[in-house]
């Protein structure tokens, strides 16, 4: 009786420690999450900085730098994150066309390429960090003895970040 009442009390002590490592885990992989996010919100507010610059400079044509600028602000003003997934991707677009456009100075259209590389890394920096929390909290374990307490589950960051392609030597 000892015997099993030992094992039982192995046991429990056994998964206890598991379940406080899961928890553990989770809790960093959200924390990882948040930085990630807070990293990528900072990317697309330098790229739309870098975008307003671009349009703001001299020699680029009129109607591009309307639309430029248009686009760059419009995902600012935006706080659902659906919505601004897709100006963020109307932003990518119009800054694809607006760097290949001649005219386009060299030195704002380099600053903005770079920022829009930044944007694409850090967008999938966030959901890689997504992924593996999502597949971490999968587990039926996990589920089962709610190790991820009250946090919601995060959601991927969809949208078009295709940077835009050097138009020459300013990079």
């Amino acid at each position: 009786m000892i015997a099993v009442l030992t094992a039982v009390l192995a046991l429990l002590l056994l998964l206890s420690g598991y379940a406080s490592w899961r928890a553990s885990r989770l809790d960093r992989l959200h924390l990882r999450v948040e930085g990630a996010a807070a990293a990528l919100d900072a990317a697309l507010a330098r790229r739309a900085a870098a975008a307003l610059e671009l349009a703001a400079a001299p020699g680029l044509d009129p109607e591009a730098a309307a639309r430029l600028g248009d686009a760059a602000a419009a995902p600012l003003r935006i706080t659902d994150r659906r919505e601004r997934e897709l100006a963020e991707s109307a932003l990518s677009r119009v800054l694809r066309a607006t760097a290949a456009a001649p005219g386009a100075p060299a030195g704002p259209r380099a600053e903005a390429e770079a920022a829009a590389t930044r944007v694409y890394l850090a967008r999938r920096f966030y959901n890689d960090a997504v992924a593996t929390t999502r597949e971490a909290r999968a587990g039926r374990l996990v589920r089962a003895l709610r190790l991820a307490g009250r946090a919601p589950l995060p959601d991927f960051f969809e949208m078009d970040d295709r940077p835009p392609e050097s138009a020459g030597p300013a990079r």
